[in-house]
């Protein structure tokens, strides 16, 4: 695979930046096919496993890896590494960056290879507290949950290597190659789930062993590009000291800063684990859908940001930075707003039409669209989160956004507490984490303006007008279009794909068109 914005294999004869909102799409476009992928991957899921007990067993011993993996992987290392490493190409030689990347994995994988060691060996232990209801009722399930937090754990090291490896890739203008490599998990799993499942004492075990053999092929995958740049990480020390240490430094605090969303996400799967079976299950799906957008553009902006944010912070370019912001906010508002409502507006038709079958029945879509709608009313903070927080890491401020983690954290705990005891079940729990993002959020965005570095540029009145007229026009063309849920059981799967897509493409074209009208053009948005 060629990367689109790659045109030579020195890193020091690369081209002038490309624009956000270019660098975005080639992103957002590669992480899209990755998201249709995973969507396929979760339709195989729901329908070929359902919401068995051993489903829940897995999608709780996935949690696990893929949790950590924000931590030490695309969460609080990349704020942490890319601000240093950008540090290192403007203002050092290529040895000096090589001898940093280096000594960086031999520094991570040596950890958490001691940690994944660690974790099979006091898997039974560790489990406990994460599955405490599965293990005071339900023996057998807590015993496969253990068996599947072993397979799927060492995971975490594979993809954290790999998330090293998009890092030095993204800080060089290599998006595409990053943004395409899930796209590899959600092969393998579709691939096990046909393949290997029948040969598993439990199918679902098949899944397990698909999340290990797609973190091998993931780093694999990245390597050849990175060697091409002469900056193929090679595990050692080096005797330049400083820059480890100091993403270490900024590193320490950002595991939890950074990361408080996937916290509160696993907060949510360990109460669900004392909930009725399904709900794990429940809230996973409808996560799944929550993060469709959430993965494809809030994700692919935050990942393009981060490195102008730091290299706007290196040059001292105030305005810049600030302008940098603005426009990832807009784009931000841009997208999440609709998606919101569209998910809101049409979550039993997505969950009838994606997963409806023998092992997802009615009352299976019934209960994860009510998570869904919940997850729903936070995306547009958890799209902000993105963006925000690299407003601080690449300041190489890491104090600030572990304050205001700590305080959405204790609000996600509160509210899931308050919310279980009101019976709401699972969707409670989906709410308080809605709920806990926009506290982290509105904190993140009030600090950013108290010191200085945001700022809301010239023309947000009027943005805001167009799109209030886009976003109510569309709703109006899916409440008339969608009609009762009820009715899309009654149809063949073919005629609920044509619907679902015609509603779907028919709301993204109007949405453009009346922001077209009322005067929103493309050279608005190119940066």
């Amino acid at each position: 695979m060629t990367d689109s914005t790659e045109t030579s294999p020195e890193p020091v004869a690369e081209k002038s930046e490309q624009g956000l909102l270019k660098a975005s799409g080639i992103t957002g476009s590669m992480t899209m096919v990755s998201r249709v992928l995973g969507l396929v991957r979760d339709i195989v899921i729901a329908r070929v496993f359902g919401t068995t007990d051993a489903a829940d067993a897995f999608f709780l011993a996935n949690k696990i890896p893929n949790f950590m993996r924000r931590l030490f992987a695309e969460g609080a290392f990349n704020q942490a590494f890319v601000p240093v490493l950008s540090e290192y190409r403007s203002q050092r030689s290529l040895l000096d960056v090589q001898q940093l990347i280096n000594a960086v994995t031999g520094s991570l994988g040596g950890f958490l290879l001691l940690l994944t060691a660690v974790v099979l060996v006091a898997a039974p232990y560790i489990a406990v507290p994460i599955a405490f209801g599965w293990y005071s009722d339900e023996a057998e399930k807590f015993a496969l949950f253990v068996e599947m937090l072993r397979i799927t754990f060492p995971y975490l090291l594979l993809i954290s290597m790999t998330a090293l490896c998009g890092a030095i890739l993204n800080s060089y203008g290599r998006f595409a190659v990053p943004a395409i490599t899930p796209a590899i998990l959600n092969i393998s799993l579709i691939a096990c789930s046909f393949l290997l499942a029948p040969y598993m004492r439990e199918p679902e075990l098949a899944l397990a062993w698909g999340v290990l053999l797609a973190g091998v092929a993931q780093l694999l995958f990245q390597l050849p590009f990175l060697a091409r740049m002469r900056l193929l990480p090679k595990p050692g020390r080096s005797s330049d000291k400083e820059g480890v240490t100091r993403i270490k430094r900024l590193m320490v605090p950002a595991l939890f800063g950074v990361s408080v969303s996937q916290i509160n996400l696993l907060l949510d799967t360990v109460i669900a684990s004392l909930l009725v079976t399904g709900s794990v299950a429940w809230l996973y799906f409808s996560d799944r859908l929550m993060e469709l957008p959430l993965g494809t553009f809030g994700i692919a902006i935050a990942i393009v940001v981060l490195p102008s944010l730091s290299r706007k912070h290196a040059e001292a370019s105030l305005d810049e930075f600030k302008e940098t912001l603005d426009w990832a906010l807009r784009m931000v508002c841009l997208i999440a707003i609709p998606a919101t409502l569209g998910l809101i507006l049409i979550a039993e038709p997505l969950l009838v039409t994606l997963f409806l079958s023998d092992g997802f029945d009615t009352n299976d879509v019934v209960n994860a669209s009510g998570s869904l709608r919940a997850y729903a009313l936070g995306l547009v903070a958890f799209m902000a989160i993105k963006i925000f927080a690299p407003g601080y890491y690449a300041r190489q401020n890491t104090s600030t956004p572990v304050r205001i983690g700590i305080i959405a954290m204790v609000t996600n705990m509160v509210l899931n507490i308050v919310f279980y005891l009101s019976g709401l079940a699972h969707v409670g729990l989906a709410l308080a984490t809605s709920i806990a993002a926009f506290v982290n959020a509105g904190l993140l965005w009030l600090g950013l303006q108290d010191d200085g570095v945001f700022q809301f540029q010239a023309g947000w009145a009027r943005f805001i007008g167009q799109l209030v007229a886009a976003n109510a026009v569309m709703t109006v063309f899916i409440l008339r279009f969608s009609g009762p849920w009820q009715n899309w059981l009654e149809r063949s799967i073919g005629l609920q794909v044509a619907h679902l897509l015609s509603l779907v493409v028919g709301a993204v074209v109007l949405y453009g068109i009346v922001l077209w009208i009322f005067g929103l053009r493309w050279r608005h948005l190119y940066r």
